[in-house]
C-alpha cells in the first residue's frame, strides 16, 4: 500500500484552512492543520511533510519567523515552503519571503488550480524520494545478508536483477517528471528534481558496480568515478 504524503497547512484563520483543505482534497493526501507558527513547529517535530503552505500574516510568530525556525532545524530544513499572503507589499516583501527559505510566494486570492498544481509537484517529488530511500534500504539489507553467507549463491544475482528493475521503474518516473517540469517556470521544483536524478544516478552506479565481473578485468568499459 502506498503511504500518503503529509501536507502542512499553517494559517491563523479557520476559514482559510478550510478553503485550503477544499482545494487540496483532490490530491488525496494527508492534510495537517496548524493555526499558528508555534503549532506548526510542534507538528514538524514528529511528522515528515512533503510541503508546507505557510501564511505570512499571523499574530505572534509570523510566517517569516516560522520559516526561519524551520530552516534552522536539520530535520526540516529541506521541506519546501510556499508562502501565502493576502497583502502585496511589493518586491521587498516578496524578496524577504524567498530569503526566509520559501520556494514560492502566492498572493491571495489565489487560483485554486495553480495552487493545487504547484503542491502536487512537491508531493510527487517527495514520493519519489521516499521510493528511492526504500530501494536503498532494501539494497543494504540484501547486501548484508549476502555478505553474511546466509543466502544461496544464486540469490544475490536474482536480488540485484530485481533491485535493478525496481530502480529502472523509479528512473522512468523521474524522467517523466523532469519532462513535465521543463515546461514550468518554477526553478525550485526543477532544482529539486535534478537533486533526485543525481541520487538515482548514484544508486544506479552502486548497483552496476555489484554486477558480476564489474570489478574485474573482464569489463571492456573504462572505469568512471
Amino acid at each position: 500500500m502506498v503511504q500518503k504524503a503529509k501536507i502542512l497547512l499553517v494559517d491563523d484563520r479557520p476559514e482559510n484552512l478550510l478553503a485550503l483543505e477544499a482545494i487540496l482534497s483532490a490530491l488525496d493526501q494527508t492534510l495537517v492543520r496548524a493555526s499558528s507558527g508555534e503549532e506548526a513547529l510542534k507538528a514538524l517535530l514528529t511528522d515528515d511533510f512533503a510541503v508546507i503552505l505557510l501564511d505570512v500574516q499571523m499574530p505572534g510568530m509570523d510566517g517569516f519567523e516560522t520559516a526561519a525556525h524551520i530552516k534552522r532545524r536539520e530535520r526540516t530544513r529541506d521541506i519546501p515552503i510556499i508562502f501565502l499572503t493576502a497583502i502585496n507589499h511589493g518586491p521587498h516583501h516578496t524578496f524577504r519571503g524567498y530569503a526566509a527559505g520559501a520556494v514560492d510566494y502566492i498572493s491571495k486570492p489565489f487560483d485554486p488550480w495553480v495552487l493545487r498544481a504547484k503542491v502536487s509537484v512537491f508531493v510527487e517529488l517527495y514520493m519519489k524520494n521516499c521510493q528511492l530511500r526504500e530501494q536503498a534500504a532494501l539494497l543494504r539489507l540484501q547486501l548484508e545478508s549476502g555478505q553474511g553467507g546466509a543466502v544461496d549463491a544464486k540469490e544475490p544475482a536474482g536480488l540485484l536483477a530485481e533491485l535493478s528493475a525496481r530502480l529502472a521503474a523509479v528512473e522512468e518516473q523521474a524522467e517523466a517528471l523532469s519532462k513535465q517540469l521543463d515546461e514550468s517556470a518554477d526553478a525550485a521544483a526543477v532544482a529539486t528534481a535534478a537533486h533526485l536524478e543525481r541520487k538515482l544516478t548514484g544508486l544506479r552506479r552502486a548497483l552496476d558496480a555489484l554486477e558480476p565481473g564489474a570489478g574485474s578485468g573482464a569489463s571492456t568499459a573504462p572505469s568512471q568515478n
